[in-house]
């Protein structure tokens, strides 16, 4: 396996990568992509000839360069490697926890909860578009981020008309206990996620956005024990019902920003 660097001297956020990342999503030969938006560096591991992948480049008008070519050396390989078991084990660890907060949620009649769960689901798309940032085909990964931020957009929809639907009806408060006690828990999986993420001390731009995505994950489980509390102290279902809708609203911001890479 080989290792080329390009200098992308027009790469200065986010919405470059993307583009780079779609221009050479689909050649076989390239096995994983490392960029630096600080040095404006990006690392190709890849199988073969670079012809057709500097070609890409190239026509991206960025500014692209071959810096230089040369075997890749198993540190770089393994890094790239332990990169995927990282989203793979915090995709895991959101998904479980999505279940789990959307079953207690429900149970509990805790839109707190529900609410909560689905900013998990949602990381849950936004990490596993990672993975299939490199390999798989275009057409398969836009399908992916389109179903993905219309199914988010449609549940955070339902959500807000069943707190609508309960403020209006003052309906009685859920059970405490389960949000402050699964909050809880969410609270502890998120930190073990950032603690990964932290640990695999990534400059990539999908990497740095998990790690944004978890630490905000980190504030929202601490607001669903604080309104659990505010419930058991005011004997009302109000906290619960302003947490969920706080949540919902960054549920429908993320979706639109997945909805963005299925285009």
């Amino acid at each position: 396996m080989d290792k080329t660097i390009f200098k992308i001297s027009q790469m200065d956020c986010p919405s470059e990568v993307q583009m780079i990342r779609t221009k050479l999503d689909g050649i076989q030969e390239i096995k994983d992509l490392d960029f630096n938006l600080t040095d404006r560096t990006l690392t190709v591991l890849h199988e073969g000839k670079t012809d057709h992948i500097e070609q890409q480049v190239l026509e991206l008008k960025l500014g692209g360069k071959r810096l230089s070519t040369e075997t890749g050396n198993e540190f770089e390989i393994k890094k790239h490697r332990n990169q995927k078991k990282v989203l793979w084990a915090v995709l895991i660890i959101n998904f479980a926890f999505f279940i789990l907060e959307m079953s207690t949620g429900i149970l509990s009649r805790s839109m707190g909860l529900v609410a909560d769960s689905l900013d998990m689901l949602a990381d849950s798309f936004v990490y596993g578009i990672s993975l299939f940032a490199v390999g798989g085909s275009l057409l398969r990964k836009k399908r992916i981020a389109l179903t993905a931020g219309i199914f988010q957009i449609v549940l955070a929809v339902l959500g807000f008309l069943e707190i609508v639907e309960r403020f209006i009806n003052q309906t009685q408060p859920p059970d405490f206990t389960v949000m402050i006690v699964v909050a809880s828990f969410a609270l502890v999986a998120n930190g073990i996620c950032l603690y990964l993420l932290t640990k695999s001390d990534s400059k990539e731009a999908h990497m740095r956005a998990s790690m944004i995505f978890t630490s905000n994950d980190v504030i929202v489980n601490l607001g669903v024990i604080v309104a659990g509390i505010l419930v058991f102290w005011l004997q009302s279902d109000l906290p619960d019902l302003i947490i969920g809708s706080l949540v919902f609203a960054v549920v429908i911001r993320g979706a639109v920003s997945i909805l963005k890479l299925g285009k």
